[in-house]
């Protein structure tokens, strides 16, 4: 009963900052009509104003982002076209990397060769995970199949940890880059400024939240292992 009691307590713990995140973004995205320009329009004239106009915007269905290497805000559909708070505000945060680019911040510089070299340990963490098993087989040695299971479960957490280590660009962008735009530029109406904040800080933390469900990942092929 306690271990159940303590998986129950750990899952939560996992569980809760992706549904916080989701919660807030899907709760002030109504209306969709609040604001006269949607979060597309909204970045395009932040990034004019801080003289970037060489950055693109563009719509995607990968998730909200900024690409340093390609110079180009990606908004989601939703938040492309829509006009709602959660559009504008998230739109501001995208524009925030995208003067942390500017401006040679070293924790993005950081951040953006970790993910280069985390996607390439990804690929070869789920080869090697795919792979193990036969190993193990072909060569009649379990304790060899079991290490190599392991080597794949370290670079697939490399991913979890990279996430973690460059949490601060995101606070960053959130409350030192996009929210003084906000301010300054007076874009926000009446009493959405506590509510912005609460969106500035649910875009900071999706990476703590897909950190903590990857390791939902790693736990299920460690109890795979365990069998």
């Amino acid at each position: 009963m306690a271990f159940i009691l303590l998986g129950f307590i750990i899952l939560s713990l996992v569980l809760f900052p992706s549904i916080w995140v989701k919660r807030v973004l899907k709760k002030y995205s109504i209306p969709a009509n609040r604001y006269s320009g949607s979060g597309s329009d909204l970045a395009r004239y932040l990034l004019d104003k801080e003289s970037l106009k060489h950055i693109k915007i563009e719509e995607t269905e990968e998730g909200d982002h900024y690409d340093p290497e390609n110079k180009v805000v990606r908004l989601s559909k939703e938040n492309f076209n829509s006009q709602s708070l959660t559009s504008i505000t998230v739109a501001a945060h995208e524009v925030g990397h995208a003067i942390q680019d500017r401006d040679q911040y070293s924790a993005l510089i950081l951040r953006t060769k970790l993910v280069k070299i985390s996607l390439g340990i990804e690929k070869i963490g789920a080869g090697i995970l795919m792979v193990s098993p036969f190993i193990g087989i072909i060569t009649k040695a379990p304790g060899l199949s079991v290490l190599v299971f392991l080597s794949g479960l370290l670079t697939l957490l490399s991913s979890t940890v990279i996430h973690l280590i460059t949490l601060p660009t995101e606070f960053d962008a959130s409350f030192k880059r996009a929210l003084p735009m906000l301010e300054e530029q007076n874009i926000l109406k009446d009493g959405d400024m506590p509510h912005a904040r609460q969106i500035l800080t649910a875009a900071a933390m999706t990476y703590v939240s897909a950190s903590l469900m990857s390791l939902l990942n790693i736990a299920r092929w460690w109890a795979i292992l365990r069998r």
